[in-house]
């Protein structure tokens, strides 16, 4: 491993160490904040129950708080809203498919951009078959309800989408936030699969999520091309989706054989894997007009 990549290793895993010890420290703050209360006046039991339900269904107003911000600031980017689809195809029909997704497609970037670009579409080779993936980028909110009314109030986008419905099984949009410390990747063309890695997180454990995989990301960058990574917002929660780029599956093999020699690796697995409900990977195929591929 080269010296710089271990300097930021090291680094990313010094990070999350002094954010364990300022978890801690809130403890204790919460523990002294705990003891100073017991001078207030105590709540009838009709009160207790009630702020015990509010605290169930909704969450104290402190952590509601505290998970807006740190949502906000700390986990998201902030600059872009993406959205994956994903179109189940009937067996058969994936070229006419492609075909028609082909001419409508590149005609919203077209005609929308630079509000709207499309990251990349993928057909399935490995996993769910006869599946399409497509990650759209969004300048915000506003433009994806732009679009959105585009593609139901303009006739050449509602022919062609009425062209897709008789070739399709199942349709599902997820909009999504991308995480702070891992960009999605700038169009380029690299030949070779991607691999879709999707996780159901249980509820609550996005944050020790992201603290660890700031980590674990920095141990694997000059191994493999880290393409992007989002977190649900819309649809499906508590989902995260991480995108891989390699030349072919026997280099993956080896890269993915080669991380676990990297130090903080190991650590984030470890971490991790006790965070996940479920979880799938898909390998996949860019189609032609696809800005990664």
């Amino acid at each position: 491993m080269g010296l710089a990549h271990r300097t930021a290793c090291i680094q990313a895993m010094r990070t999350f160490t002094a954010g364990s010890v300022h978890r801690a420290d809130d403890a204790k703050d919460a523990n002294t904040d705990a003891s100073s209360s017991a001078d207030e006046p105590k709540k009838t039991l009709p009160q207790k129950a009630s702020h015990i339900v509010r605290s169930i269904l909704h969450g104290s107003e402190q952590v509601r708080q505290e998970t807006r911000d740190t949502l906000s600031k700390v986990l998201a980017r902030g600059k872009y809203v993406h959205e994956l689809a994903m179109h189940r195809v009937k067996p058969g029909y994936m070229d006419e498919y492609k075909s028609v997704v082909a001419e409508l497609y590149p005609r919203i970037v077209r005609n929308l951009s630079p509000k709207v670009k499309l990251v990349g579409s993928w057909e399935t080779d490995i996993g769910d078959l006869d599946t399409a993936i497509h990650v759209w980028e969004y300048q915000g909110y506003r433009a994806l309800s732009e679009a959105y009314s585009m593609y139901k109030t303009e006739p050449a986008y509602k022919e062609l989408h009425q062209r897709l419905q008789p070739l399709l099984r199942e349709r599902n949009s997820q909009v999504m936030l991308e995480f702070k410390f891992w960009p999605t990747h700038p169009p380029v063309t690299k030949g070779g699969v991607y691999e879709l890695r999707s996780y159901t997180l249980k509820p609550g454990m996005l944050l020790e999520w992201e603290q660890n995989w700031r980590v674990g990301v920095e141990c694997r960058r000059h191994h493999e091309e880290p393409m992007g990574a989002w977190f649900s917002q819309l649809g499906d929660l508590n989902q995260v989706h991480h995108l891989w780029q390699y030349p072919d599956l026997h280099v993956r093999k080896e890269v993915r054989e080669s991380a676990w020699s990297e130090n903080g690796w190991p650590e984030t697995v470890l971490n991790t894997v006790p965070l996940i409900q479920s979880m799938s990977s898909r390998i996949m195929l860019p189609m032609a007009f696809s800005s990664l591929k």
